[in-house]
């Protein structure tokens, strides 16, 4: 049985369609890169699989659950903060509030739980400044310590939406490394969001493209070349390869797709 099932999705952002008819066997251990312009349907498609965001056609199953069963199962470290920098609290204390995930709150941990805290700091590479505030870190610290409370109950899979964002490329470069030793010790499945598909070259297993209500879903080298994006965008896309980078450009208008904001 595979990890993660999409059968004939459709999705709706208000009154618009952006995923029609999607299916996708997604299998444990994979790390799938997620693309595409603004409003394809992203971020809407990751918390479908929370079932956050209903499904219009379809279904999605994990684990051979419907969305929302399991969610316990399922670290999810989304775009922003969601107001993490009105707490004064050192970010190893945010970390311990969503302990169990049942609930926001600071609960008396046990010893076991504390350790649990522990390992997730260690699993992200956020030891080191966890007892200070989190609102005095840099983003790339942010960004480890939102890591760590995804990874504190164990997850099966692990949703990243936009975690390169705003980063500068060392600290992309270091995340991404940190994902995929976290990978390889834990088993765990990654759906990454990213703006752009260089940092992600050597890591991904699969990606994921999404445009006009279409997901085109394979190998780099299937999905990112220009016959297969012009396809999926219905107009000339250049894919070019320069010093081991990708560069994607929309030849009607010069626009360099790589450039663009993919929120």
């Amino acid at each position: 049985m595979s990890l993660l099932s999409f059968n004939n999705v459709g999705i709706r952002f208000g009154n618009r369609q952006v995923i029609t008819d999607f299916s996708a066997e997604i299998d444990q251990g994979e790390f799938i890169g997620i693309f595409g312009p603004n409003g394809v349907g992203k971020s809407t498609l990751l918390r479908s699989i929370l079932g956050l965001s209903p499904l219009h056609e379809g279904s999605i199953d994990f684990l051979g659950n419907p969305p929302g069963a399991l969610n316990s199962l399922i670290g999810y470290l989304p775009q922003a903060e969601d107001g993490l920098e009105a707490f004064s609290l050192s970010a190893r204390a945010l970390v311990a509030a969503v302990y169990r995930g049942e609930r926001w709150g600071l609960p008396w941990l046990s010893s076991h739980a504390r350790e649990e805290v522990e390992y997730s700091l260690e699993l992200a590479g956020a030891s080191e400044y966890a007892h200070r505030p989190f609102s005095q870190l840099s983003g790339g610290e942010k960004k480890r310590i939102m890591l760590a409370q995804a990874l504190l109950n164990h997850p099966k899979l692990l949703l990243l939406d936009e975690p390169l964002a705003s980063l500068d490329p060392k600290n992309q470069f270091l995340l991404v490394e940190r994902l995929l030793q976290i990978r390889e010790e834990q088993a765990l499945t990654m759906l990454f969001i990213a703006h752009d598909v260089n940092p992600l070259l050597g890591a991904m297993t699969r990606v994921m493209y999404l445009g006009r209500g279409r997901v085109a879903l394979g190998s780099v080298d299937d999905v990112i070349s220009s016959e297969a994006l012009s396809s999926l965008y219905g107009m000339n896309i250049h894919v070019l390869r320069s010093g081991g980078r990708l560069f994607i450009v929309n030849a009607e208008n010069n626009i360099d797709e790589t450039t663009c904001s993919h929120a």
